[in-house]
């Protein structure tokens, strides 16, 4: 028995450029659980708005997940999660299936990701109706879109932000969010979601949830969730959103 992770051991792939994931995730974490990170190498180069560009860093996640995978098995987790978010929606709801069942083959262990973590935190509360926040470039926003509207769900508006780097994403800072968050809810809405690793909204998304009169799930929130409940870690964890609280 781990002395420290003595409930269960959390894997985490994630950028290298991405400085949000584990702290958000520590900050969530029950004692006997601990998180462990991976980190699959990415320069800060710009994310250009071209779709053929948007690919090309996609395609720099998408080559270094498996052998980030490969590293943090070496620590013996009890569950992963896979914190590259775009990638988790990419090609739809088959995709998305077919890219968890390999990683969970090649981990031997259950992998969260943020797109089947989404549809089940978007479930647990009944939304239908939904408003996303992005912070990608439009072909980004394009894959969430489309993996979201095939899952079952009708996106009523979608704002992406456009950031221009990893770095740009990171460096949103909570005022900017809140105002976002404002201006895509409405009445005519069911809940928010906010898709995106990098982007530090966890605390922001829980603070807005009494104001808004609504659930506002932040990526990083609802994917660690959805590891600890899959691990079978029912600890409800407050100050952090309804998602946590209630189910």
């Amino acid at each position: 028995m781990d002395a420290l992770g003595y409930r269960r051991k959390i894997g985490i792939v994630v950028p290298s450029t991405n400085t949000v994931v584990g702290p958000e995730c520590e900050a969530l974490r029950p004692r006997g659980v601990t998180n462990h990170v991976a980190r699959l190498t990415l320069e800060n180069k710009p994310i250009e708005a071209s779709e053929a560009g948007f690919l090309a860093h996609m395609q720099r996640m998408r080559d270094g997940i498996f052998p980030a995978l490969d590293q943090v098995m070496t620590c013996a987790p009890d569950h992963v999660i896979m914190g590259v978010a775009i990638e988790a929606f990419t090609g739809g709801v088959a995709a998305a299936a077919g890219l968890q069942d390999e990683m969970e083959k090649r981990a031997g262990v259950g992998v969260s990701m943020g797109s089947t973590a989404a549809t089940a935190a978007l479930t647990a509360f009944g939304a239908k109706r939904i408003a996303v926040l992005t912070p990608h470039q439009p072909k980004g926003d394009e894959i969430v879109a489309g993996y979201l509207k095939e899952a079952g769900f009708e996106i009523v508006r979608l704002v992406g932000m456009r950031c221009a780097s990893p770095f740009a994403i990171a460096e949103v800072q909570p005022p900017a969010l809140r105002k976002l968050l404002r201006e895509i809810d409405g009445d005519d809405i069911d809940a928010i979601l906010q898709v995106g690793t990098n982007l530090a909204n966890a605390a922001v998304a829980a603070e807005a949830e009494p104001w808004l009169e609504k659930p506002v799930l932040a990526m990083n929130t609802i994917t660690y969730w959805d590891a600890l409940r899959r691990c079978g870690i029912d600890d409800r964890i407050f100050g952090f959103g309804r998602i946590l609280e209630e189910f």
